[in-house]
């Protein structure tokens, strides 16, 4: 006798982070969802670094698509108090260029500081906040599934059937996977480009400990060539040629009871090939000894889960979307952790597939045409990554040129949350008009996290012109770096107030002082896409205290 079929509208695979959340938001809006992972809950999970366009996301599904719990992710403070006091805080991200055998020079390193307007963000313990969502999806109706493996994905003109190991299956309207890396859809479809046409080449080890010791304390650098935020309150990223550590402290913040650290190491799989005669273990102390800085801070180290070692990271699809399905984020493509920009672009992606999907649900039409934003987007977010991180690559090895493309990824960051935070209170004061987010997708240039602004896109360019340049022997650093530098001197998006055009600063940090310098040039003296939003953003924060004022 065959297995019974159970209806439903939505399979998704994968129940992480991305599949819950957006299991949640299609539950809540009343549709029959089913949630399958073949692993369970609580388990480790990598990304574990915030930035503010994250936290804006989030704070945009959760009043989008009314599940208020997602906003409990946003900040650090309310992370702690209503999921689990295991979140760090990030204050920074925090850069320090070493050399084999050297001490760090701390005239080779930056800092960029998180204004508090954009976020007060966390670092993740993803092992939390990920079983967190999935109990809010199982909370508004998501049918789930642990242990839990699709043998079996079947399409016809009508749904989808799924079946899994245990003979259990289900029929659904239509499929999401997200289940990263190992995608089902991906290997039915035989989606992944062979060979990927990303730039960016790394490998990866990866583990918790416990014992780190901040940086901070290690560093033997005079107070007065320290960054004015503690290297250990932020993400530490130790950068040398072509590779990086990286360090995640979950108990830098008053709320947390978390000793745990999180702790990686990605270098390009090229220039270090994955020993065959050593354990992970081994070749992370085998790179630990190259670097004594780094080394100290781990003599009272030691690691708490089994380490994690990688082949090439990066991948990418062919496809991402289909007639009746979708790879969403990690299952459609990968580039590095550097910048932590995987769950913002996650949250990027479920804000514009799930009110797709829902009308699609509605109107019972899943045709291909309707979801080709989706794809596009998907597919931006990787190039434009994948042009970022190669860039930082090629310039770990020339503190100058790293110096310039730092500035690139920085200065946009501000602009880039301040138009998500414009479109979230429009809808807001407008009487929950979710035109407001629509109109967030129809920049010119999709994917880049400013995509409104043909100046910042120029300038991205320039900085992929001159770094490529510099690998292949065509410019020196310096003069690479130079070009980067006019362009960041010369255009008048760059704001003045941050220290982003001086290159004597090293340290951005946005004080309160600042930030209302900021706001004053921004609404008055700053180019036309800047001055918009700047008008916008005190607008809106002042329609909202006159609001609150009335509630009171």
């Amino acid at each position: 006798m065959s297995a019974k079929t159970h209806e439903c509208d939505v399979v998704i695979l994968g129940s992480g982070i991305a599949g819950s959340m957006l299991g949640a938001i299609l539950a809540r809006k009343g549709w029959k969802v089913v949630l399958v992972d073949a692993a369970t809950h609580p388990r480790f999970a990598v990304g574990e670094s915030m930035i503010p366009q994250f936290a804006a996301f989030l704070q945009i599904l959760a009043v989008r698509y009314d599940v208020p719990e997602i906003a409990a992710l946003c900040d650090v403070k309310t992370i702690n108090e209503q999921v689990s006091n295991t979140f760090g805080v990030k204050r920074h991200f925090g850069f320090m260029v070493h050399r084999p055998g050297e001490e760090p020079d701390p005239r080779e390193s930056n800092q960029f500081v998180i204004p508090k307007t954009l976020t007060e963000a966390s670092h993740l313990f993803r092992q939390d906040s990920d079983a967190y969502m999935f109990r809010i999806a199982a909370k508004y109706g998501c049918d789930t599934r642990q242990q839990w493996r699709a043998m079996e994905v079947d399409f016809d003109d009508d749904g989808v059937t799924v079946v899994g190991q245990n003979g259990e299956r289900f029929r659904a309207r239509y499929i999401v996977d997200a289940s990263g890396f190992r995608s089902p859809l991906a290997e039915k479809f035989d989606l992944r480009e062979k060979p990927s046409r990303l730039k960016h080449h790394s490998r990866s080890m990866f583990t918790h400990m416990i014992g780190v010791t901040p940086f901070d304390d290690v560093s033997g650098h005079p107070r007065a060539e320290r960054p004015p935020v503690p290297w250990h309150e932020g993400t530490m990223h130790h950068m040398f040629e072509r590779g990086w550590f990286w360090i995640i402290p979950f108990d830098n913040y008053k709320l947390s009871r978390n000793p745990l650290c999180s702790v990686g190491l990605t270098f390009d799989e090229r220039l270090y090939p994955k020993p065959e005669d050593m354990t992970p273990e081994e070749e992370f102390n085998y790179w630990l000894d190259r670097f004594p800085a780094v080394k100290r801070q781990f003599t009272n180290a030691r690691r708490v889960r089994e380490w994690v070692s990688t082949p090439r990271l990066q991948y990418s699809s062919k496809n991402s979307i289909g007639y009746r399905w979708c790879l969403m984020a990690h299952a459609a493509g990968f580039i590095d952790p550097l910048f932590s920009r995987g769950l913002s672009n996650t949250a990027e992606v479920i804000n514009s597939l799930a009110w797709r999907l829902l009308d699609a649900l509605e109107d019972d039409d899943f045709s291909v045409e309707r979801f080709e934003f989706v794809e596009h987007l998907e597919q931006r977010l990787l190039d434009y990554h994948d042009d970022i991180v190669n860039c930082s690559f090629i310039g770990f090895s020339h503190f100058k040129l790293w110096d310039a493309v730092f500035r690139v990824w920085g200065f946009a960051t501000t602009p880039a949350t301040m138009r998500l935070t414009r479109a979230l209170m429009r809808y807001r004061l407008d009487g929950d008009n979710d035109d407001h987010f629509k109109e967030l997708e129809k920049a010119p240039h999709t994917g880049l996290w400013w995509p409104e602004s043909d100046k910042f896109k120029r300038i991205i360019d320039t900085t992929v012109e001159a770094c490529e340049k510099y690998e292949v022997g065509e410019l020196d650093g310096d003069a690479a770096a130079d070009r980067i530098f006019t362009m960041i001197q010369e255009s008048d998006i760059v704001p003045h107030p941050f220290g982003w055009k001086d290159r004597d600063q090293r340290y951005i940090f946005p004080s309160p002082r600042q930030m209302i310098h900021f706001m004053s040039w921004a609404t008055t003296a700053a180019p036309p896409e800047i001055k918009e939003l700047g008008r916008d953003t005190l607008r809106g924060l002042a329609a909202s205290a006159v609001r609150r004022k009335k509630l009171l």
